[in-house]
């Protein structure tokens, strides 16, 4: 066990000088390096902003479009459906017109026929009473008329 120990320690001292090497020492910057590079970021920064800042126009332009082209398809929508309307107001005038002359019409007819029935009726009954006295007259001719044979 004194052994392992013994091999562990030496190895961790002989390894140390290598951990320190596996750092780097970071090259010295000066002042005004910073301040150069910090004015490279705000002019970076500064033209992101302005790139950011003009898509946001387009978009806003490309969104106030596609408004305006929906409110011009709604609002011809709303004509289309106004001149609907009034295509079916004409439609139900004109279909109301066509029921009441229809019905006028059937109303003349059936009272054609009404008259003429009544007409029909009184020939037949006119006639009955023509056939009756033609009929009686006929009878009293025949009772006038000598026999056959007498003449």
């Amino acid at each position: 066990m004194k052994r392992i120990v013994l091999i562990f320690v030496v190895a961790v001292v002989l390894s140390t000088p290598l951990l320190a090497r596996a750092v780097q020492v970071a090259p010295r910057i000066t002042d005004r390096e910073i301040i150069v590079r910090l004015t490279r970021l705000e002019e970076g920064q500064k033209a992101l902003n302005k790139r950011i800042d003009d898509l946001d126009r387009t978009l806003n332009k490309r969104i106030d479009d596609v408004n305006k082209r929906i409110d011009d398809l709604r609002a011809e929508m709303n004509d289309r459906f106004t001149a609907m309307d009034k295509r079916f107001d004409t439609l139900q005038w004109m279909l109301g017109l066509f029921i009441s002359i229809s019905l006028i019409i059937l109303g003349f007819i059936l009272r054609m026929q009404w008259q003429m029935q009544r007409r029909q009726t009184k020939l037949e009954s006119t006639l009955e009473a023509h056939e009756k006295e033609l009929a009686f007259l006929r009878s009293l001719i025949e009772k006038l008329l000598p026999p056959k044979g007498v003449l």
